[in-house]
């Protein structure tokens, strides 16, 4: 089965090319191949080559000989209509495999430019070899020069990036100066943070991401990389078709300990995500008094009334009954609406230390434990903040949280939990320090009630696959809630545009998102 494309460091990526040539693969091949896969993206996306004008700008280090092997190549298979090599340094300041490739450059009849010529304007195809992912601080001289040139002096062109936009670094930070803007960016072997992170991974255009000689195992070890992109090939499995004879107790039952008076389409919202993501059985524990609004929404939804405080809130004294249907049911989601009364606070605490089954934990749940501490959980606990939530989780501000929201996402978890950090590019953080990062999403989702929503998909999804002989099972199954949430998100706002989506929306795109998911073409 497919697992989630491994995300690598500048400092992971060099380690894994000086590992393959010491392999045996010399670091000329890698820049061929590198050189062919983008030669190969540029003759799927702007054929036919021969009628192409092509400016290839290549700077002084590798990047740059991957650019000089690249204007070779189109030579050689397609013979564009204008082909130009702009080189930003003194040819003699070329070394190793890049001095190589200039002299098998001049070998094949071409010769490079040191400077931007008139006729150059009328390019149609620019290639961005100038700098790459190793950059630290901005750009600076004849490569920010070459910067403004790509990004001002082509009016027809489009753009294709080699490894990474350039003046653009490796991190996810915001970049230190100008970048180039391009239109698509093809990178080599297993993207980096920059191509998995906001903001770099907006600035990329399309991302191709292509193997080049290195064998997987030097980078697709969870003890050594513990950071992954979720693709739709490592979630698919989720959304195969179920066996003909199919029954709902093979799909798990979710309970849904949630809502208050004032409160019911939280709780609502949460059963109801769980019925469209698949949970075979829902039931909504809740007050009494927030029944009928429940069954009124969703009737497919059953429900268990509990004990409630006089403002409408769970009461303390609803736990033991809580605890008993918890026992037959396969997990539980809790906390979306149920207020913030101390009863329900202590309900919430007691079942996150005390259940022994799964739970989801969001919203009033979250706040419910934090500025505690607690035990490592014997039993799986997943909990799912929005940056707010977090802040509280950690007693870390917001803006930290933001600064460097990986490493804040990891170190909750650590504490024996599995963390789902909402936001741009959602992660899914595990106790053992991995973290998944999810590529789907839109601002569509920032609308009170979508958290809900994702809750109750984790729970479904969690209570159909946590129980197979695959350990990496439940582990997939938060990352497709997520990967599915998100992309059920951007077909929403497709349809009715991102200021007009509602929570429930989501649920009318479910079903196109997972054939997305199904039918989706392999990153690599």
């Amino acid at each position: 089965m497919n697992h989630p494309m491994k995300v690598l460091t500048p400092a992971e990526m060099g380690a894994v090319d000086r590992a393959t040539i010491a392999a045996g693969i010399p670091g000329i091949i890698l820049m061929e191949n590198a050189a062919h896969r983008v030669v190969e993206f540029i003759a799927e996306r702007f054929a036919p080559v021969s009628v192409q004008r092509i400016v290839v700008i290549c700077g002084k280090g590798n990047n740059g000989g991957d650019g000089l092997a690249i204007a070779r190549i189109l030579q050689v298979r397609f013979q564009p209509k204008m082909l130009r090599v702009v080189l930003i340094c003194d040819a003699d300041e070329l070394t190793g495999e890049a001095a190589t490739n200039l002299a098998m450059l001049h070998a094949a009849g071409i010769h490079e430019r040191r400077g931007f010529d008139g006729d150059m304007r009328t390019a149609t195809l620019v290639v961005d070899a100038v700098l790459g992912t190793g950059l630290e601080g901005a750009a600076r001289g004849e490569a920010m020069d070459a910067i403004l040139a790509i990004n001002t002096a082509f009016p027809l062109a489009k753009v294709v990036a080699v490894d990474i936009p350039s003046g653009l670094a490796g991190g996810s930070g915001t970049p230190p100066g100008d970048f180039v803007r391009a239109d698509a960016t093809v990178t080599f072997t297993a993207p980096k943070i920059c191509h998995a992170m906001p903001p770099a991974c907006n600035l990329m255009g399309e991302l191709r991401v292509a193997p080049i000689g290195s064998a997987a195992s030097l980078y697709d070890d969870d003890e050594k990389i513990r950071l992954a992109l979720i693709t739709p090939q490592s979630i698919a499995p989720l959304f195969a078709p179920r066996a003909k004879d199919s029954n709902k107790g093979r799909f798990g039952h979710v309970l849904v300990v949630a809502g208050s008076r004032g409160k019911s389409g939280a709780a609502a919202m949460v059963g109801m995500a769980a019925l469209r993501a698949g949970a075979g059985l829902v039931t909504v524990a809740c007050p009494e008094s927030v029944l009928p609004q429940i069954a009124l929404q969703c009737p497919e939804l059953m429900t268990e009334p509990v004990a409630e405080t006089s403002s409408g809130s769970i009461a303390l004294a609803a736990l033991p009954r809580i605890l008993e249907l918890a026992g037959t049911r396969t997990l539980v989601a809790l906390g979306p609406g149920i207020g913030a009364d101390k009863d329900t606070r202590e309900v919430a605490w007691q079942l996150f230390g005390e259940l022994d089954k799964p739970l989801v934990m969001d919203a009033d749940g979250l706040n419910a434990v934090a500025g505690t501490r607690w035990n490592m959980p014997q039993h799986l606990r997943i909990l799912t903040p929005h940056p707010g939530e977090m802040a509280r989780l950690t007693g870390r501000s917001i803006d930290e949280i933001q600064a460097d929201r990986i490493t804040a996402a990891r170190t909750l978890a650590e504490s024996g939990v599995t963390v789902v950090l909402k936001g741009e590019r959602t992660l899914v953080a595990f106790p053992d320090r991995r973290v998944w990062i999810n590529p789907t999403g839109s601002p569509a989702l920032a609308k009170g009630g979508t958290g809900d929503v994702l809750c109750g998909m984790v729970a479904a999804l969690v209570a159909q696959f946590s129980s197979g002989n695959d350990p990496d099972d439940t582990d997939r199954a938060i990352a497709g809630a997520v990967y599915l949430h998100g992309l059920a998100g951007e077909l929403a706002a497709e349809k009715l545009g991102e200021q007009a989506v509602l929570a429930t929306d989501l649920f009318e795109s479910f079903g196109e998102a997972i054939r997305g998911i199904t039918h989706a073409p392999d990153l690599l």
